[in-house]
């Protein structure tokens, strides 16, 4: 059975025609009306069995369609996608993002004394509710920027259409402008409007008028960094904003067009033109009256809140991102406190400003031994240049870097008085030279690592692997990038910052890895959590054999310009042709990195090296910091009495080392000897009297003479060489 069937059906009794006998009668006998509509019905039915016939897929099935079949569909699928999106947007867009500042709000940062070192952060303040704001708070801001406010759907067509035809305006309404910078960026691209004009509709569907108008007033900016009616309230007038007056509110309300080119902090004037085109706005809304608008006056500002902190600092600008993390998100200010010494900064300030730097920067970080950065300086002048060396730089650490050499060695199970080739390096690609050009047949580990021999440390690397000294360097929380198998690496081409380095040396000092830098103080370790969740330590005979590599660095070797009176370790390092000079230490509780070069990377004007200007901005900190004042040139004589014994080395208590002339030189008491040290033409000298009678170093005496007649052969070869031009002229 189908359509067809109604075509084969026989007529009802009473449609039967007379017999005709051969003949039609067209004229009275036929129905035309009824003959057209049954020709109708089976070209309909024969087209509805093509189409079956057909698949959607084929082009002759859409082409076929009439114009209000697609009109209707089209329609459908519109509106259909618009509520996809809405529902989507209903999902993914989080309608509590529109009660989140739109800025950061303000953060003070203070020193572990309590003094205030930095403020930065949007002025913000506590939301506004919109029926707790008198009417005229309400309709100054609505006559300025959205009068059809509480009739539209979220988007305006007449304003729309107003905005283009006149020119004025932009057109888009309060929810929009909510819409746009709770949730969007500020572009001017017609996408970025669609998405606009897309989630106005969405908040319109899920938040009542007040709602809407009350986010967008508390998140709105009035300029002077201020943001949201009642911060700008108070900033300007020093009022509630439920206590406005017409012409505050008139004013307030202006500033949203240009707020940084209308702020009557600073152009009382351009504000003033302004509130009075707010004004005739309201007027024009119906709001007020002209009378009531010809006797409103420009308000008196009343600004008593004064920002005379810094908005960053070297330190500050590290602190911050780890501030906003405790901070819970809001518009109150937060006031936090850091681990910041203020002493302990001012001193690293003085002694870097104080340093003979020439045109070259310094860079200066002190942490305790649990990674507390307690001073921070990141260059020279943070005004002119607030790239913070300290963190951001990337620099290579030279021979600071032999610390996770000879550390990896220890571990590996070689120790200090362990031997190794001190000798040049004649084969293979990679042939590294000692400073002074000062081989030997070998040295031992500890010695070498005071004399930071350069082939020694090369070498070392061959024989415990580069994997273990970069797993050792991984160890002690290290992360920039090292390259395995480079023989290079042994002397510290690599590049890492020195917050890195120092934090490095920090675990050494504490015996604890990782030692993570940080800027505020964190709660101890319970007993559990340390024995679940501690940090790894080194064996007691390791971490004592390192130490005596860094005590002897300073003592005996490259660093003795940092040398203090106690427990002091350290290690010098400088770069190829000079562009780096570092010193990295610790004492007492204090762990320090001291950097010194220039931001190009070229080298440093007259050599600076490691175990020079930085070594001792090092020992001039550590020692002020420490509070170790500096031994007398002349002392005075001290009357004692007589011990009545012999004083035997035990006897004299802790004798520090007595600086000597010009502070190259030192005297020194070790295990019963007199140790008298001081440099000629750059080359150490140690000169020691005790039981076995005068000592001194041959080598290094003759290594001196040498040099000492070099420079006078070529002084008196420059000589004869000015002389025979003069006598040819």
């Amino acid at each position: 059975m189908g359509v067809f069937d109604s075509f084969r059906r026989k007529p009802e009794p009473h449609a039967e025609y007379p017999s005709h006998r051969g003949y039609y009668a067209t004229h009275d006998a036929l129905d035309y009306d009824d003959w057209d509509s049954r020709l109708d019905k089976l070209d309909s039915v024969l087209d509805a069995e093509e189409k079956r016939r057909q698949r959607w897929w084929q082009r002759d099935y859409w082409l076929g369609r009439r114009k209000r079949w697609w009109i209707a569909r089209v329609i459908a699928a519109v509106i259909g996608l618009f509520i996809l999106l809405v529902a989507w947007l209903a999902v993914t867009a989080p309608l509590s993002k529109s009660l989140e500042p739109i800025a950061a709000p303000q953060i003070t940062l203070l020193a572990a004394d309590g003094t205030p070192i930095a403020r930065n952060g949007a002025i913000t303040d506590e939301p506004v509710e919109v029926s707790q704001l008198p009417p005229h708070v309400i309709e100054a801001f609505l006559a300025t920027e959205d009068r059809r406010f509480y009739s539209h759907w979220g988007v305006d067509p007449r304003g729309i259409a107003r905005a283009a035809f006149t020119g004025t305006g932009g057109g888009s309404t309060i929810t929009q402008q909510l819409a746009k910078f709770t949730f969007l960026t500020p572009e001017r691209t017609l996408t970025r409007k669609a998405r606009e004009a897309l989630i106005a509709f969405w908040l319109e569907s899920w938040l009542t008028k007040d709602e809407i108008l009350s986010r967008y007033l508390s998140n709105a900016y009035f300029g002077d960094n201020v943001y949201g009616l009642r911060a700008a309230s108070l900033h300007y007038f020093y009022r509630k904003p439920e206590n406005l007056k017409p012409n505050q509110a008139a004013m307030l309300a202006g500033l949203l067009q240009a707020p940084s080119a209308y702020a009557p902090t600073k152009h009382y004037d351009r504000a003033e033109r302004r509130m009075r085109i707010v004004v005739q706005s309201m007027v024009d809304a119906g709001y007020i009256t002209e009378a009531e608008a010809r006797g409103m006056r420009p308000p008196a500002l009343d600004v008593r809140t004064r920002n005379d902190l810094p908005t960053g600092t070297y330190f500050a600008d590290w602190a911050l991102p780890e501030a906003r993390e405790f901070t819970e998100q809001g518009y109150a200010r937060q006031t936090l406190t850091t681990t910041l010494d203020s002493r302990l900064q001012n001193i690293a300030r003085q002694v870097t400003q104080g340093a003979p730097l020439g045109g070259a920067q310094v860079a200066l970080v002190a942490m305790r031994r649990n990674g507390e950065v307690v001073a921070m300086i990141g260059g020279k002048d943070y005004e002119k240049s607030p790239f913070n060396r300290v963190t951001q730089a990337k620099r290579q650490p030279g021979s600071t870097f032999k610390l996770f050499v000879y550390l990896a060695a220890l571990r590996a199970g070689w120790s200090p008085g362990d031997r190794i080739a001190n000798t040049e390096i004649v084969e293979g690609s990679y042939r590294p030279k000692n400073s002074r050009g000062r081989y030997s047949e070998s040295l031992t580990l500890e010695e070498a690592f005071a004399q930071s021999s350069n082939v020694a440390a090369v070498r070392l690397l061959g024989e415990v692997g580069s994997e273990k000294v970069i797993a050792t360097a991984r160890d002690l929380g290290v992360a920039s990038p090292m390259a395995e198998g480079d023989p290079s690496l042994a002397l510290g081409t690599s590049t890492m910052s020195l917050l890195e380095l120092t934090s490095a040396y920090a675990a050494i000092a504490a015996n604890e890895y990782p030692v993570e830098p940080h800027a505020f103080a964190r709660p101890e370790r319970g007993f559990f959590r340390k024995l679940w969740d501690g940090p790894s330590s080194f064996s007691s005979s390791t971490h004592g054999e390192m130490e005596s590599m860094l005590r002897s660095a300073i003592n005996n070797g490259t660093g003795r310009a940092a040398m203090l009176s106690g427990p002091n370790f350290g290690k010098t390092g400088t770069t190829q042709d000079n562009r780096d000079a570092l010193f990295v230490g610790y004492a007492g509780d204090l762990v320090v990195g001291v950097w010194v070069g220039n931001d190009d990377n070229s080298p440093l004007q007259g050599g600076i090296s490691g175990g020079g200007l930085p070594a001792r901005i090092w020992r001039d900190f550590m020692n002020r910091a420490m509070n170790v004042r500096a031994v007398p040139a002349q002392p005075k004589p001290l009357e004692q009495s007589d011990p009545g014994t012999p004083i035997e080395p035990l006897d004299v208590p802790d004798l520090g080392d007595i600086p000597i002339g010009d502070g190259n030189s030192r005297l020194r008491i070790r295990d019963g000897e007199a140790v008298f040290s001081t440099e000629i033409d750059g080359i150490p000298i140690d000169v020691s009297v005790g039981d076995q009678g005068f000592a001194v170093d041959e080598e290094a005496i003759e290594e001196a003479r040498r040099r000492v007649d070099e420079r006078r052969f070529e002084a008196r070869a420059r000589r004869e060489e000015r002389a025979l031009e003069e006598e040819t002229n």
